[in-house]
């Protein structure tokens, strides 16, 4: 499976993959009402990205991470946290423990799962009035949008599932469905906050960051190399060596109900 791949290149998912903006982290947390008497379930925790904003606020958090390399590079982020634990397991299999969370966390990584297991499975591990939190991330137009305008020749050519005449989607395009969370007889006040961060890479971040997107880990060597070396020479004959990336975050919450 292409969620798998991540595993391969632990090391620079946790150099390349940005960070949540600070604003989202604290409205997360003034949701939840984060401290040290909190209950926390995260979710395919990557190599905490998330989660160790979320640790600095004190509570005992349980991080549930299907690969044993992104695993242990968390464990490793995470090491001055002692109320932190990090197991190995595919959460849909995982079993709940008697006590629920408070909190009930995935950060970009919702879209690997089937909704209506999750929403079930998130729903019985949280004790009523308890929160569900899923943070996405989106690739959205905007920063050098010059740049990913023409590189679209490069995929087009080097990546066979690319749509030809591809344009990056605006935020109000990339909007996340949230009627599974409405329909659900088991939340309620479904809220959705949203905010834009943008990053400036040189060529060498920028094509470590790409090297952690599971359509570039799956191409056969060939294509993934004359990709990166398409994508390196435009950017350095044409950008400079400098390229910004806008990334557009939802932060939506449910109410867990009492039923």
């Amino acid at each position: 499976m292409l969620r798998d791949t991540f595993d391969q290149v632990a090391e620079r998912y946790d150099r390349a993959r940005p960070r949540y903006p600070r604003p989202l982290v604290e409205e997360l947390a003034r949701t939840a009402g984060l401290g040290p008497h909190s209950r926390v379930l995260e979710i395919a925790p990557g190599t905490g990205q998330l989660t160790v904003p979320l640790a600095e606020f004190g509570c005992r958090l349980t991080a549930v991470e299907l690969g044993p390399a992104l695993a242990a590079v968390a464990r490793r982020n995470l090491s001055a946290f002692p109320r932190v634990d990090v197991e190995v397991a595919d959460f849909e299999l995982w079993e709940l423990p008697a006590e629920p969370f408070d909190l009930v966390v995935i950060a970009t990584a919702y879209h690997w799962f089937d909704p209506g297991k999750f929403v079930a499975k998130a729903a019985a591990a949280l004790r009523p009035g308890g929160h569900l939190a899923v943070v996405t991330t989106h690739h959205v137009a905007g920063g050098t949008q010059d740049f990913f305008d023409r590189m679209q020749r490069c995929y087009e050519r080097w990546e066979p599932t690319t749509v030809p005449g591809f344009r990056s989607p605006t935020e109000d395009e990339s909007a996340t469905d949230t009627g599974e969370f409405e329909r659900s007889a088991h939340f309620e006040d479904v809220t959705v906050r949203r905010g834009a961060q943008e990053i400036t890479y040189t060529t060498d971040e920028y094509i470590d960051v790409v090297l952690t997107y599971s359509n570039h880990l799956a191409l056969d060597e060939p294509s993934r190399q004359g990709l990166l070396a398409c994508l390196r020479e435009l950017l350095e004959t044409r950008h400079g060596g400098r390229v910004t990336k806008r990334y557009f975050h939802e932060l939506i919450t449910a109410t867990r109900t009492g039923t």
